[in-house]
């Protein structure tokens, strides 16, 4: 990439790094439901309600975040926002009843707002031909749920995980100071023109593409969020893997999802960020057909004797599969984000805070409606057939959305070139 602004290469990098440490907050309760579930004897609804608290206040508090920062400095909006989280996560350690925790997790989860200040942030420092790659690179900081994965049975071993929300605190205060040192502020003449009113602001909001951007995010990166909450428990109750392994297996989907965003902003820079979408919901649409599928058990009565035909995906291939979607999610959160600054490169606060609301949404109804689907079907793969059902809705909004916008092109052409005058 060329750095045509100076700061540009900095402020990439430690935004970045501070929006992976925000991720990492988002995503704790992942890693220690593992001992709050035993502990408070939760069904998996009521678990599914546990981790999308924290999803909940990350994605509405989105929309009006992406509002602030229009009119103040991104970075004295970030500090602000980790300073607010830090005192939860000093106070997690006491916590003792479902609603407590509930509560905690409700303010933890203004972490998630990261991703809209730090969106803002570093795209006044590129130009458009950069932005996919910029936004991209920006976006590997999803890796943040790595370090819960790995660091937490670690720190656990070490402390207990009752201290786990101690060190995350002090962590975040830590990240805090760095940026508030090595951040530079957005000079005045890289910020866009301030909306003059509200309702100028709020425009975008009216325009139906904007909400099928929102509809795709929702599945590239909420159905990310769900399975980084949802996978420890899923391959500890369908696989019978230990806590330490489980979280292992999750840090591998997270990690390589995450590191292909920068990769995925690249090809969206290249490519165009509507072809790499369409190519990642056709593979992740063959993927989650095969991991719906449940372990079955199939009587044939042959003419002496009955076989059995037993069909189920092992862990080995159900982590392929998953290895597949995750690195498609990866470049499809990419491209998506290259496609609103294609049309909206002056509104990025709002509307890249609405998309991402849209999109952080489904970090805490799909983790619910998981539980809820598990305890009354009784399947464990029922997830992926919610997520096939989500992607399915995406691809036929797309495809609705691309005929619309092509007959569009030829009205506007015709009127541009007087097809339609009555000369």
């Amino acid at each position: 990439m060329n750095y045509n602004n100076p700061g540009a290469r900095t402020a990439l990098c430690i935004a970045t790094v501070a929006f992976a440490a925000n991720f990492s907050v988002w995503t704790l309760y992942a890693a220690i439901a593992f001992f709050i579930e035993p502990k408070l004897a939760l069904s998996s609804t009521d678990l599914g309600i546990l981790l999308a608290t924290p999803m909940i206040t990350g994605a509405v508090l989105r929309i009006p975040v992406g509002m602030i920062v229009e009119y103040y400095q991104p970075k004295t909006i970030f500090i602000l926002q980790m300073l607010f989280v830090s005192p939860a996560l000093f106070i997690l350690p006491h916590v003792n009843s479902f609603s407590a925790y509930l509560l905690i997790g409700l303010w933890i989860g203004v972490s998630g707002t990261s991703f809209t200040i730090g969106i803002r942030y570093i795209s006044d420092w590129f130009d458009r031909k950069q932005q996919g790659t910029a936004m991209g690179i920006f976006g590997a900081g999803n890796a943040g749920a790595a370090i819960t994965l790995a660091g937490v049975p670690i720190m656990v071993d070490f402390f207990g995980w009752e201290q786990v929300g101690t060190i995350y605190g002090c962590g975040v205060l830590v990240m805090t100071f760095l940026f508030y040192l090595i951040a530079p502020n957005t000079p005045k003449h890289l910020l866009p023109d301030v909306p003059k009113s509200l309702s100028d602001q709020l425009a975008p909001i009216k325009i139906l593409r904007v909400w099928r951007f929102g509809l795709y995010y929702y599945f590239v990166f909420g159905s990310f969020l769900a399975l980084i909450l949802w996978l420890p428990q899923y391959y500890h109750n369908a696989y019978n893997l230990s806590m330490p392994k489980a979280l292992a297996f999750t840090l591998f989907f997270v990690a390589t999802s995450s590191m292909v965003r920068a990769l995925g902003g690249w090809f969206s820079d290249r490519y165009g960020g509507r072809t790499v979408n369409w190519s990642v919901f056709w593979v992740c649409l063959i993927c989650l057909f095969f991991l719906s599928y449940p372990p079955t058990t199939m009587t044939v009565h042959g003419v002496n004797t009955d076989v059995e035909l037993k069909i189920e995906i092992n862990v080995w291939l159900f982590t392929s599969l998953m290895f597949v979607i995750g690195i498609a999610q990866g470049f499809g959160r990419a491209s998506v984000y290259k496609t609103i600054h294609d049309y909206y490169p002056q509104q990025m606060g709002i509307v890249g805070g609405l998309v991402g609301a849209i999109g952080a949404l489904g970090g805490c109804t799909l983790p619910i409606i998981f539980g809820f689907a598990t305890d009354k079907i009784g399947i464990y793969s029922v997830c992926f057939m919610i997520l096939y059902g989500v992607l399915a809705a995406c691809m036929i909004a797309m495809y609705l959305g691309l005929k619309a916008d092509r007959y569009q092109q030829r009205v506007d052409e015709a009127m541009n070139h007087n097809f339609l005058d009555d000369d």
